[in-house]
């Protein structure tokens, strides 16, 4: 993936996971500024999405930890434990609002 191509994906990334907010009528909030998507709860946890253009990697922090994400084989999968970007996000998302949060997997 060239750098405008993983640009172009996390731009559109931030954007999907707001609309699935949106529409999911979870009580979470986002805010988009440059490299980052800030998802806040209504008790004041937030979630960061944070896209890191030097190495291509898509970081999640939570207040679980801090996830970090390369693209394998059409996937977003975590170095560390080999985890799925979107369930890895669904999870911290449903801690920080005591909810089943689903953000399915952007194709």
């Amino acid at each position: 993936m060239t750098e405008s191509e993983f640009l172009q994906y996390s731009d559109e990334l931030f954007g999907y996971i707001d609309e699935c907010i949106d529409t999911g009528g979870w009580e979470l909030d986002c805010e988009a500024g440059g490299n980052v998507l800030t998802i806040e709860s209504d008790n004041g946890e937030q979630i960061i999405v944070n896209r890191h253009v030097a190495t291509q990697e898509l970081w999640i922090a939570a207040k679980s930890g801090g996830y970090h994400f390369a693209y394998h084989q059409g996937q977003w999968i975590s170095g560390r434990d080999g985890s799925e970007f979107f369930a890895v996000l669904s999870q911290v998302l449903s801690a920080a609002c005591n909810d089943t949060v689903q953000i399915p997997v952007l194709n």
